[in-house]
């Protein structure tokens, strides 16, 4: 075991343990070969789930867009300047792909602290690929 695995063991042995409900559609429940499944991760927040979650299941690249053209449909009519409601959009290299999203508890992520939001025992989080919607 290197330097570097003892110092992540012991920050892990010190956060807090989650344990939340995962749902998966489409590809991702290919992938992850179930629809439903209950995990468990070091921390409390989307970025620290995802982060362990995509290290078992190889999963990152059909959901996150590393750059804004991925996270953006083309094709689309043009969004209105001001958007209705309280719409709001990830930092880029925090979005999904295009037609991909992640909720918690049915809310897109994006309307809470994205991925720094913070997830509680018994949450659900939803991987979901493909996602189609019309505004």
């Amino acid at each position: 075991m290197t330097a570097e695995q003892v110092h992540q063991d012991a920050r892990e042995e010190k956060q807090p343990k989650t344990t939340v409900t995962v749902r998966c559609t489409g590809h991702v429940r290919d992938a992850v070969g179930n629809h439903e499944l209950e995990y468990t991760f070091a921390g409390d927040r989307l970025r620290e789930f995802l982060d362990a979650f995509f290290g078992e299941y190889d999963v990152e690249e059909m959901l996150i867009a590393e750059t804004e053209a991925e996270a953006t449909a083309h094709g689309w009519a043009p969004a209105p300047e001001e958007l209705p409601g309280t719409w709001r959009k990830n930092p880029e290299g925090e979005q999904t792909r295009a037609f991909a999203r992640v909720c918690i508890n049915g809310r897109f992520n994006e309307h809470f602290e994205g991925l720094e939001t913070e997830l509680e025992e018994g949450d659900r989080v939803a991987l979901i690929y493909p996602f189609m919607f019309c505004c």
